[in-house]
């Protein structure tokens, strides 16, 4: 009877997990629901940062300032300056990163301006009106989905230990692949309800902020100025943006999205 030694392993792996699990998808939706949102409206940085985060900040900063010629981004992946004055901290932020030069390429330049201080602080100001996800629950929520992923293959590999142990009849065999089952499903029901209601959490934007975002992007369509353009790039990132030559240029940034 070694095999119940290895199913109390299996349910002790999977039980671990799923409470994790579900007590971080309590924490994250708790904290969604502690503030108020009447009212509230996205600017083009704070549509960048719920979309894709502080690296998508920096891309709509680079092609905003690139539009208003104050910047010029060249297809090899160079950034130069032309107008040396931000006109705002997430501008000022770029200039600083590109340094006293002018020049510089735009991979650092991207990374640098993604952890500025401005970007904190925009960020600090999203999780506070409960439009972005606390970077602390959104870990604590991705942390808890790979675990009770590795916790269904820990079954799977338990299950086959004991179907293997010599020394079993037919009917213990089925007997052992019936109990080993249920810890299976345990993990796999976990998992599926993780996709369809906590997956909203691993991402920038809390599901009020991603109803914001839905309004936002209705808007831009109905619209056709440079703003909508600013906010189609703020939404959908540099593969939004329709100049050649500009689009090239962030073919030599770095590996983020």
């Amino acid at each position: 009877m070694f095999w119940v030694l290895l199913l109390l392993l299996a349910w002790a792996a999977a039980g671990t997990a799923c409470t994790r699990l579900c007590l971080a998808s309590v924490r994250a939706a708790a904290a969604d629901d502690t503030h108020t949102l009447a009212g509230r409206g996205l600017t083009l940085y704070e549509a960048a940062f719920l979309s894709g985060g502080p690296a998508r900040v920096a891309d709509l900063t680079l092609v905003s300032m690139a539009r208003q010629r104050r910047l010029l981004l060249a297809h090899t992946g160079w950034a130069t300056v032309v107008d040396p004055y931000g006109r705002d901290e997430m501008e000022r932020s770029v200039l600083g990163a590109i340094g006293p030069d002018g020049q510089s390429r735009i991979a650092p330049v991207r990374t640098s301006a993604a952890a500025a201080e401005s970007v904190r602080v925009l960020a600090d100001r999203l999780v506070a009106a409960g439009l972005a996800v606390p970077d602390g629950a959104r870990t604590t929520v991705a942390g808890a989905v790979r675990q009770v992923r590795s916790a269904a293959v820990a079954v799977l590999v338990l299950a086959a230990t004991a179907l293997l142990m010599p020394t079993q009849t037919q009917h213990e065999r089925a007997l052992v692949a019936v109990w080993f089952t249920l810890p299976l499903i345990l993990t796999m029901s976990c998992l599926a309800i993780a996709r369809i209601e906590v997956h909203p959490y691993t991402r920038w934007a809390s599901p009020a902020g991603q109803h914001l975002l839905s309004s936002l992007t209705h808007r831009a369509d109905a619209d056709s100025d440079d703003r909508t353009y600013l906010t189609t790039v703020a939404v959908r990132g540099i593969r939004a943006v329709g100049e050649p030559n500009l689009r090239a240029a962030f073919g030599h940034r770095g590996p983020h999205a």
